[in-house]
């Protein structure tokens, strides 16, 4: 029996019933297949064989593929689970999200240890009904806040932090039942373009609750990429007291003004994204907020070239409105945040509403960053949100402001200098050309203050993918691949059909697309993306054969490898300055976690069960892959041992234990602290394969025992 679950926790294809009530448990169903599949990988829960002999942790699986299904059960205070499932690469759990029950506890209570139960192990199969049941008291499980309070106890948890995953849980599954609901079969979501395909993804695929959203309510629901409803940007302008401005020109930008530009490039920059009537309207808007709030300014000190006591009349005002810096703001964060937080800037005239821009835009998958839908040859904003997303707040630091210029202007730079990156990858760094923040006086006067409310209201304007793509080329994130259209069928095959190529040839050009720039960027330079799916773009020829990447999120983003890299000498002190250091095996993560674990584990799967591409065989054409560029580059073989992306094993990222980790972790000053939590080890596949090795033999000859 082979286990074919949703890709990466996808909402299944909609069939049978399809009321309320039915695509509510069809997602919690699946949610919580994927919930004890993932705690089960990251070792917060230990599911044991459902055997007569009473159970067992010890799991044999192969390091590349999946093992036998297998019945499974997990004993919690509330009640027993039982569920099929095949254990594979990573040690990886794809459980049948059908064959999930529920036995409610003889013996209820917290902490409760169950005796195992006696009786043979459930039979594979889909129980009767959304209700039914199987063995005596036992009925289908598809309630993911039930399990997490029945294991409590199991997962450590107090009543705080089990009710702060509840209420994410909760959410991300009323945003996946409305993905069942609008769900397209794969035909029409290749037909998409890359903004559209974004608002039916499924989101993060290692983490568990991604669509939380702490803050938003019922009405700011709109405002998720799965509501695929436009909406426009308020603007407002900033005096420089408290607002501060960067761009790609900026050579210093510790200047009082934010940079050498300075409010100059910000006129310059809202010239391209506002209309002339438009940006007549704001400036009339501003100059007459001016005159109305010249008695009432109390100004900064930073702001010495301004004199509060000046009487501004009308040819004051409009001097001084030249000084403003402008920029949009999230409709929520205006309501929710500005309004309130920043009342007094907006009763003296620090900061002045502007109106509504006439634009529309839709979220992307990263929550705050939008594109605009009229205009889209406009730039992506990527805007202050505070809301709670997953593993951060979603804010805007003047830091990341400030490096998101500074470090896509060095990115550039080494891609045009670099022929094999500028003529050969081709890659696109999507670069972040400006942005903009404004500071709280209160709470910048507070260092210590959790690290959302330092970044309350703040912009970076980025490139659109679009605005690069070449006549008959499409875009699509290396996110979507793992989506499954309405009919069961995935958007990779529909892909690889309409190419007109084999299944491998397809795969071995989306490999060559990916790896080599990030592989050539890391060697060379030292410089690691962070390339989960959502970061990074494949770009497909008219034939939908992945021919090139594109890369964004820069800034505070990039980190650099630690030692001595020639090649990097005349990297800006500005940019430097914004890109943290680790030794050289912490940033082989940014491949072997970000892209292997966090993305090709599921792939892999979806590849063998979707395009008939057998695990080994994906595995094997990695590894070419990169065989191919060490080959190319032999001069920096030094550099491949030591960012070793061929080692035997590696730390294991666990994404899910960071969240989940309560005790303040959200209310910390510092949004980064370190690097990601790690728990355990993982086996390495691309090391278990050559390019020589044929894939059945890498797949089955190499079984393991782990004691889990």
């Amino acid at each position: 029996m082979t286990i074919r679950p949703p890709a990466a926790g996808s909402p299944p294809p909609v069939a049978g019933p399809d009321g309320p009530a039915d695509r509510w448990r069809q997602a919690g169903r699946t949610l919580l297949a994927k919930l004890i599949a993932e705690l089960a990988y990251e070792d917060l829960l230990r599911p044991q064989t459902d055997d007569d002999a009473g159970g067992t942790y010890l799991v044999e699986y192969p390091p590349i593929g999946r093992g036998p299904a297998r019945a499974y059960r997990l004993m919690t205070a509330g009640g027993v689970y039982r569920f099929h499932a095949q254990r594979g690469t990573f040690g990886s759990w794809w459980i049948d999200p059908a064959s999930l029950t529920r036995a409610a506890s003889p013996v209820g209570g917290r902490g409760t240890v169950l005796s195992p139960p006696n009786g043979p192990a459930d039979r594979p199969g889909r129980p009767a009904g959304p209700r039914s049941r199987g063995r005596s008291g036992e009925v289908a499980a598809d309630d993911p806040v039930r399990f997490l309070r029945d294991a409590q106890s199991l997962l450590g948890w107090s009543d705080p932090v089990l009710a702060d995953v509840v209420r994410d849980l909760l959410a991300t599954q009323s945003a996946d039942q409305h993905l069942l609901t609008t769900a397209l079969p794969a035909a029409p979501l290749a037909d998409l373009p890359f903004v559209a395909l974004e608002g039916h993804q499924s989101g993060h695929p290692c983490l568990v609750a991604n669509k939380g959203r702490l803050g938003f309510g019922a009405a700011a629901s709109r405002y998720g990429p799965e509501a695929r409803s436009p909406f426009r940007l308020r603007w407002v302008a900033a005096h420089p007291a408290i607002g501060r401005y960067w761009d790609m020109s900026t050579p210093d930008p510790d200047r009082p003004d934010g940079s050498a530009t300075g409010r100059s490039g910000n006129a310059a920059l809202v010239r391209a994204e506002l209309d002339a009537e438009i940006r007549a309207r704001f400036a009339d808007t501003l100059a007459r907020a001016l005159v109305a709030a010249a008695p009432r300014r109390n100004v900064p000190a930073r702001a010495s070239h301004l004199d509060p006591s000046a009487d501004l009349g009308p040819s004051a005002a409009g001097a001084a409105a030249e000084d403003y810096i402008w920029l949009p703001v999230h409709p929520w964060q205006w309501e929710n945040v500005i309004v309130p937080l920043f009342a007094a800037e907006l009763a003296t005239g620090l900061l002045v509403p502007l109106g509504e821009g006439p634009d529309r835009y839709v979220p992307l998958q990263a929550v705050r960053t939008l594109a605009n839908v009229d205009r889209p040859e406009r730039r992506n904003v990527k805007l202050s949100l505070m809301i709670r997303n997953t593993l951060v707040w979603r804010g805007m630091s003047a830091a990341d402001a400030a490096a998101g210029p500074a470090v896509s202007r060095w990115l550039l730079d080494l891609r045009d200098a670099d022929p094999f990156l500028r003529e050969v990858t081709r890659v696109l760094p999507l670069s972040e050309v400006a942005g903009a923040a404004v500071g709280h006086p209160a709470y910048d006067a507070i260092p210590g203050a959790p690290y959302r409310l330092h970044e309350l209201l703040g912009v970076l304007w980025r490139d659109p993918v679009e605005r690069h793509l070449a006549h008959g080329e499409q875009a699509r994130s290396l996110a979507s691949l793992l989506t499954i259209g309405s009919d069961g069928r995935s958007l990779a095959a529909e892909l690889v059909a309409r190419s007109g190529q084999s299944a491998r040839d397809w795969l071995a050009a989306l490999f060559a697309a990916l790896l080599p720039p990030l592989l050539h960027y890391l060697y060379r330079y030292g410089v690691a993306f962070t390339p989960h799916g959502e970061n990074v773009i494949c770009i497909f020829d008219a034939e939908q054969l992945p021919r090139r990447i594109a890369v964004k999120d820069f800034g505070a983003d990039i980190e650099l490898v630690d030692g001595d890299f020639p090649e990097r000498e005349g990297i800006p002190a500005q940019a430097a300055e914004h890109c943290r250091r680790w030794p050289g095996p912490m940033l082989a993560h940014s491949v072997l976690s970000a892209v292997f674990a966090g993305h090709f584990r599921y792939f892999s799967v979806l590849a063998a069960d979707h395009l008939q591409v057998e695990e080994g065989e994906f595995w094997r054409l990695v590894r070419a892959t990169i065989d191919g560029y060490h080959e190319r580059f032999p001069q920096l073989r030094e550099r491949f041992r030591e960012i070793d992306l061929i080692t035997p094993r590696f730390d294991r990222v666990c994404l899910n234990r960071e969240q989940f980790a309560g005790a303040g972790f959200h209310d910390r000053a510092d949004r980064d602290g370190g690097f990601d939590l790690m728990h355990g080890e993982v086996a390495n596949p691309v090391a278990t394969v050559t390019a020589s090795t044929p894939a059945s033999e890498s797949t089955a000859s190499m079984a393991r025992t782990e004691d889990q």
